[in-house]
């Protein structure tokens, strides 16, 4: 079996006690992700540098300028024959206004707080990521999060 690589950039933007998450349009060919919410960000251009990317990203999912203000690790993970490496930012919102993609890969982006993230339909990357913001292991990675 052939397996793809993707790489990807993600942003944690974590304000006042809220974090803003983008949610998975129904309609993915991945129907365990469909539907559920996870970080902005996403894949990374041809030549396209990753911090560069996680700022587009965010811009084209959520509408907010975002500023990364630090490296928070790398994750990865093989699903079927996709290998995806996902670096992770921390970031702060920076301007732009708060509205959903149009015609993307999500429907909808909102703040929520972060103490109701674990009951949160999610992809396993949203647990990833918040352990890394929260125990920011000097290596950038913690252990794969067990399977919900």
């Amino acid at each position: 079996m052939r397996t793809s690589l993707r790489v990807a950039a993600y942003a944690v933007l974590v304000d006042d006690n809220r974090i803003l998450l983008s949610r998975l349009v129904p309609h993915l060919r991945d129907g365990n992700a469909a539907g559920r919410w996870t970080l902005p960000g996403g894949g990374i251009d041809p030549g396209e540098d990753p911090f560069d990317a996680v700022v587009r990203e965010v811009e084209e999912e959520t509408g907010h300028d975002a500023r990364m203000t630090a490296l928070l690790g790398v994750d990865s993970g093989v699903r079927g024959s996709l290998h995806s490496v996902r670096v992770v930012y921390e970031g702060e919102i920076t301007g732009g206004a708060l509205r959903s993609e149009p015609n993307g890969s999500t429907d909808l982006a909102a703040w929520h707080p972060l103490d109701a993230v674990a009951a949160l339909p999610r992809v396993e990357l949203v647990d990833v990521a918040l352990r890394l913001w929260r125990e920011r292991p000097a290596v950038g990675h913690v252990a794969a999060v067990s399977p919900r």
